[in-house]
């Protein structure tokens, strides 16, 4: 799989705090920066199980959609909306 590429991930918008109020993720790559690098919480269960699909997503094992929804799980668990891109 190209987890750098967004053709296996849907693109979606988190709305966080701070000066980009907007953060765009279409790529497996951008999910799972944006969890290890920005996410406001390193605790949560969702964050947790997000970590791991994006690890497996990105190693082929599970499919990046997979990933996908579990980053928005993660998100809800920590109070970040989410908008997603058809």
């Amino acid at each position: 799989m190209k987890w750098h590429t967004s053709a296996e991930f849907a693109p979606l918008m988190l709305v966080v705090s701070g000066s980009e109020k907007y953060k765009l993720v279409a790529t497996l790559f951008q999910a799972a920066e944006m969890l290890t690098a920005s996410w406001p919480i390193d605790d949560g269960e969702e964050y947790l199980i997000a970590i791991r699909a994006c690890r497996n997503a990105i190693h082929g094992e599970i499919p990046a959609q997979d990933a996908r929804a579990a980053l928005i799980r993660a998100a809800d668990e920590a109070g970040i909306s989410v908008i997603t891109v058809h």
